[in-house]
């Protein structure tokens, strides 16, 4: 188990207003040291740091699934180039989050001058500290039985020292420290949240698979419905030749006992567990519709069941797996 895995925590977190986060607007709608991008095009940046094992990657995930577009390990100084790209996306990256850690401790020493230059072309920007007590981070070492980044020759909590060390000022810069000592992964996901979800509540977004039992069931799926408790359409001679897309083959489906109570129920089983998942911070979950060979009842069924997720808000994808494999 990774940093991403382990439960961290906190009982305690401090929030800041952010220093540097007004945007000046310099009269002219663009910004002075990026001429010709409009200030409005700038995108939001938060730069996420913190204690090896204190859930920086959890954090970094939270905010992905959130929409933001998230870049691991950048190197400090690449940082204000990243704002760049974003800012001549045409406001399709409005915003980034950068994990700063020690495996790129070597150009540590440039953040402090790419934060200026950040600061020099108002960019809105935040900093993320995740802290975390000595205990907490060598149970947690342990536990995965990896090395921390800064031991060396020595030991876990030689690490944890050197890395505290290294990151006091950043520290003490943050707008926002998460100590997550005693917290697990869900219940930093909810402070993210909380942090960053805005109002609106973090949407679920579904990928609906039709597959093929006799093809393996789909490793990514996380329900899986069987669908072969329906008559086949295969066994219809003057169905076989088509798919669950076409309009006979879903009629058929759909007019044999069972099949709309089941859409109906299974629609509303699928309500409540989407508000669990959004509790629990889970974000995108993949159904896997399956029939004997992929072709009719599954097909049908995933794109009866997206179109009723879709009704009800949720970010749906139909992907039919198996279907042509015949």
């Amino acid at each position: 188990m990774n940093e991403h895995d382990q439960d961290t925590s906190g009982t305690a977190d401090t929030p800041a207003q952010p220093e540097h986060g007004a945007q000046v607007s310099t009269g002219t709608g663009t910004t002075k040291d990026t001429p010709g991008v409009p200030e409005a095009a700038i995108p939001e940046l938060v730069i996420i740091s913190g204690m090896s094992g204190a859930g920086r990657s959890t954090a970094a995930k939270c905010l992905e699934d959130l929409g933001w577009f998230v870049v691991d390990n950048l190197p400090p100084a690449l940082i204000p180039t990243m704002v760049e790209l974003g800012a001549r996306s045409q406001g399709n990256v409005a915003r980034i989050a950068v994990v700063v850690d020690v495996r790129g401790r070597r150009f540590f020493d440039n953040l402090r001058e790419s934060l200026a230059d950040l600061e020099a072309k108002h960019v809105t920007r935040r900093i993320v500290f995740l802290e975390s007590s000595d205990e907490a981070l060598v149970r947690r070492f342990e536990s995965v039985r990896r090395p921390h980044p800064l031991q060396g020759d020595g030991r876990i909590v030689d690490g944890i020292a050197a890395e505290r060390e290294l990151l006091r000022e950043l520290r003490g810069d943050a707008d926002l420290v998460i100590d997550t000592s005693s917290l697990n992964v869900h219940e930093l996901r909810a402070k993210m949240d909380a942090q960053f979800a805005g109002e609106e509540e973090p949407e679920l977004r579904a990928t609906v698979m039709s597959f093929g039992f006799k093809y393996g069931l789909p490793v990514d799926a996380d329900l899986v419905v069987d669908m072969r408790f329906l008559p086949n359409p295969h066994w219809v001679p003057e169905l076989r030749p088509f798919t669950g897309l076409n309009e006979e083959v879903s009629n058929y489906v759909f007019s044999q006992p069972g099949a709309k109570e089941f859409l109906d129920r299974y629609t509303e089983l699928l309500q409540l567990i989407a508000a669990g998942y959004r509790r629990e911070g889970k974000r995108y979950v993949t159904i896997a519709v399956g029939c004997t060979g992929g072709k009719h009842r599954s097909v049908a069924t995933s794109e009866k069941l997206a179109a009723r997720l879709a009704s009800q808000g949720v970010e749906t994808v139909v992907v039919h797996r198996d279907m042509g494999r015949e």
